[in-house]
């Protein structure tokens, strides 16, 4: 049986990354009934009216800055990170992924548990074969993100030794491809497809993948958060359903009356998919169906580009 979610009402939680695309959802959902302290950069004034607005306390901060971490409040309940560093230098990216995400922890060294939302891209390819969490890690997104899947590497490192020596309960969440009403690689691909782009894929077809709903993924945090432990529980965290890029592009096709159009590279990611059977006896199963959530994005982002049938009523 699946864990039971932790109440974060009434908590006081920090989001880090707060204005990404994964973590913007959270900081919107949350903030209805806990305390929700946003952590950024926030390089636009724009963004901290939104976070004000959303009902969450900005605080201006980089996990790349230990010193700008002093700013904290003391008594956080709860830690969801979700901030990352894609500069391509090596220097920034690992002290930002790695050392940021230590440096926050002890600070932070008397909250009850930590959500290091980590990524599928720590895997070495290895085809269509699903993934679970003891597979081998490797440099998977070198040729387009050169420092992503190490410094994601180093980081799940760091999170497991601060998780220890502080007495910190920590959970390490693999995400997959996420998505949903404010878009994801699904939505690049439609944009692609609407420009006549042809879309980039690994020749070993198909190129499965573990799409996770925002729906999804705002219902199992708490759960994550729940299945925290002082050794670090480390886990698999996409959709239920494999879907393949092709399959994907396919179903946008028929949405649209666009034709999806494929370039083969040995250097595109590969399959990413995920073993699921550790997060469903955490967590439980996912629940949105993907061809529900894909209709929904569009719906949402591009109506215009559906066909009438397929248009919001």
């Amino acid at each position: 049986m699946a864990l039971a979610p932790i109440d974060l009402t009434d908590r006081r939680v920090l989001i880090t990354g707060a204005t990404g695309q994964v973590a913007l959802p959270v900081v919107a959902a949350y903030a209805k009934a806990a305390e929700v302290f946003a952590l950024a950069r926030f390089r636009r004034d724009e963004d901290v009216a939104r976070i004000r607005d959303l009902g969450a306390v900005p605080i201006r901060a980089d996990l790349g800055d230990p010193a700008s971490l002093r700013r904290l409040p003391a008594d956080i309940d709860y830690v969801l990170d979700f901030a990352v560093a894609r500069s391509g230098r090596w220097d920034v990216d690992l002290r930002t992924n790695a050392e940021g995400i230590g440096d926050l922890m002890m600070q932070l060294p008397h909250a009850k548990a930590v959500l290091h939302c980590s990524s599928a891209a720590v895997y070495a390819y290895r085809g269509p074969a699903p993934h679970r969490e003891d597979a081998p890690l490797g440099d998977n997104h070198r040729a387009f993100f050169p420092t992503y899947s190490i410094s994601k590497i180093a980081a799940e490192s760091t999170v497991r030794l601060c998780a220890r020596r502080l007495g910190v309960p920590a959970t390490i969440a693999r995400l997959s491809v996420p998505y949903g009403d404010n878009g994801g690689w699904p939505f690049y691909h439609l944009v692609a497809m609407r420009n006549g782009a042809p879309i980039v894929v690994h020749p070993e077809r198909p190129n499965l993948y573990n799409p996770l709903h925002v729906d999804d993924y705002l219902e199992k945090i708490p759960r994550l958060l729940a299945a925290a432990s002082i050794e670090t529980t480390t886990v698999n965290f996409g959709g239920s359903a494999p879907v393949s890029i092709e399959e994907w592009c396919a179903y946008l096709g028929d949405l649209t009356g666009l034709t999806p159009t494929f370039t083969d590279d040995p250097e595109a990611f590969g399959s990413l998919r995920l073993d699921t059977d550790r997060m469903h006896e955490l967590i439980g199963p996912t629940r949105v169906p993907w061809r529900e959530g894909v209709l929904r994005m569009v719906r949402a982002l591009t109506p215009d580009a559906l066909r009438p049938e397929h248009r919001p009523r």
